[in-house]
């Protein structure tokens, strides 16, 4: 016990940031460009539930298909994005956080390799509105780190700050990797630490306690980012015998906010 307390500070500071872009995508019928009644409600809505406090600015891209004249699409892309301007500045939001209405024109696809290509051009007629979040304050919870330390104790969780996912993805992105570069040097110092990866999600409806990886299509997100972690660590030399990993889908809130629950921890098992 004089040990747990000798190197328990009484605060840790947890640097946690949420994904900096957040996308909506609106998609339209061929050739059009109007939005409906319920695409204007759906767009409005993405728009409004984020927290405005957050949201540092608003980009607006268009897109079509690739039938058709390139001259033709990019007018045609460039009326979309502005349609959804439009309806942002009719509903009440400010023009000013608007920073991009850009039209890209058509997405060119390989026909002859593309599965299904009706349905792929289908996708490729919308407007993505990408929201540029400002990063979560910072919290204080005892018991949390931003990074290994020398001195743990049992039970001490350290976020993996910066080992980001896709929404509904469990694949590492080029970041998370370099992060993930950073802790198994740490790893690799401190050998004699062994812990659990942890996964979490947030944001799903109550009665599900775990979200669909959408490259899987199963439902075990939480799990999958925890595994993907653990075969990162495993490719940087950590061995086997030093971790486990498992998934705990939306049932260990942090009770700070939704966004701070979508996230992948350390967490100490042996010293």
């Amino acid at each position: 016990m004089r040990l747990l307390f000798k190197y328990l500070p009484l605060l840790f500071f947890v640097f946690m940031n949420a994904q900096e872009e957040v996308v909506h995508s609106v998609y339209f019928e061929f050739d059009k460009f109007a939005l409906n009644e319920v695409q204007s409600k759906e767009v409005v809505d993405f728009i409004k539930k984020t927290d405005s406090t957050r949201i540092e600015s608003i980009q607006i891209f268009g897109y079509t298909d690739d039938i058709g004249k390139e001259a033709y699409n990019f007018k045609l892309s460039t009326k979309r994005a502005a349609a959804i301007q439009n309806k942002f500045i009719e509903s009440g939001i400010k023009s000013k956080i608007i920073v991009t209405i850009e039209g890209k024109g058509r997405i060119l696809i390989d026909d002859d390799i593309v599965e299904n290509l009706p349905e792929k051009r289908s996708k490729n007629r919308r407007v993505d509105v990408v929201l540029n979040l400002k990063p979560l304050p910072k919290i204080e919870i005892p018991g949390f780190y931003s990074t290994i330390q020398k001195n743990h104790i049992i039970g001490d969780h350290v976020y993996l700050d910066n080992v980001l996912f896709e929404r509904g993805s469990s694949k590492l992105t080029f970041k998370s990797k370099n992060e993930l570069d950073k802790i198994a040097k740490l790893l690799h110092k401190y050998k004699n630490l062994q812990f659990e990866i942890q996964g979490h999600v947030c944001c799903t409806p109550p009665y599900q306690k775990e979200a669909i990886d959408k490259d899987t299509k199963k439902r075990q997100l939480s799990t999958n980012r925890a595994q993907s972690v653990y075969k990162y660590l495993i490719f940087k030399k950590i061995p086997k015998t030093r971790m486990t990993f498992k998934g705990y889908g939306n049932t260990v809130p942090l009770g700070k906010g939704a966004e701070y629950d979508r996230r992948v921890e350390l967490v100490i098992t042996k010293i």
